[in-house]
């Protein structure tokens, strides 16, 4: 069996939420899970690297990954307590984070040859500000960039991320990155004080040549690039919620070039319509090469 194109590295969870006073569901989720599960949807051979319990919220999400198309071998079942996102309110957001199964992931377990077959490696959210496996993440993203591989990051940011994130870490994985995806509110949260241009301005000058993809929401996208900047408007739909819309962009994003569009714009467009596709679901939606293809003919450009 051929190793994957795209591996993506960090944390996959399950969002307990509340909906009404007293009632609970659980959701599977977390960002790289959803981008690795995207992008297998979207027809990329892909894998999540990292660590999930052996309980019944771990036997869901290998379950999950499976039925995506995710290669499984990179997928590691360990005997702790499974990583939960627990939310007591949406609306304002309230969460908080429990368990330690994703801390156990072991690179020595990756599938031998999977750095070589790779064209692209992925890294974002809580993963990397939850140590000792914030490390474990960062040492692979140098490996793969030594490797002339593609890196790809998303800080994603969540309330756990404290100053040793926003000076060391984040830093270094944009020096590292060659595509950076970022939103409106994690600009405000990585740069507090700055208005958005003045905190792009800082970011780009971290890593000139990367490109950036920066998501507003229902406003849509812009990128940047060290030749110039495209704006994409967001593709209507009927929402039924934005859960994972932004991973969906990023599966959507790195997608695109593998699968052969070379046009920036044609790019963009496919990244805003992966996130479209994603609201018109409950949860975080992974679209598929389909849902996003019936959409763009449909849609103006």
């Amino acid at each position: 069996m051929a190793l994957p194109r795209v591996v993506v590295f960090g944390e996959a969870l399950t969002d307990i939420v509340q909906g009404n006073p007293g009632e609970w569901r659980g959701y599977p989720g977390g960002a790289p899970w959803n981008v690795a599960r995207g992008l297998a949807r979207l027809g990329v051979t892909s894998a999540f690297g990292g660590a999930i319990s052996q309980d019944g919220l771990g036997d869901e999400i290998a379950w999950q990954s499976e039925t995506a198309g995710l290669d499984t071998r990179f997928l590691q079942r360990v005997a702790a307590d499974p990583l939960v996102a627990i939310v007591p309110s949406s609306r304002p957001p309230r969460y908080f984070f429990a368990g330690e199964a994703d801390l156990q992931f072991d690179p020595a377990l990756l599938p031998e040859g999977w750095l070589e077959a790779a064209e692209v490696c992925h890294f974002s959210c809580i993963s990397l500000a939850r140590y000792p496996l914030a490390d474990t993440l960062l040492n692979l993203a140098r490996q793969a960039k030594a490797a002339g591989k593609r890196l790809s990051y998303d800080p994603n940011w969540r309330n756990l991320m404290d100053d040793r994130y926003r000076q060391q870490t984040f830093p270094e994985l944009v020096r590292l990155a060659d595509d950076i995806k970022l939103s409106d509110e994690d600009i405000r949260q990585i740069y507090p004080g700055l208005d958005e241009r003045a905190a792009l301005d800082e970011l780009r000058a971290l890593n000139p040549q990367a490109r950036i993809l920066f998501t507003r929401g229902e406003h849509g996208l812009v990128l940047y690039t060290p030749d110039g900047e495209w704006q994409q408007p967001a593709i209507a739909v009927d929402v039924v919620d934005t859960v994972g819309a932004g991973d969906a962009s990023m599966a959507g994003w790195l997608a695109s070039g593998l699968l052969g569009l070379t046009d920036l714009q044609q790019r963009l467009r496919f990244a805003a319509a992966s996130a479209s596709v994603s609201c018109r679901h409950a949860g975080a939606y992974a679209p598929t090469r389909a849902d996003v293809e019936a959409l763009l003919q449909v849609s103006p450009h």
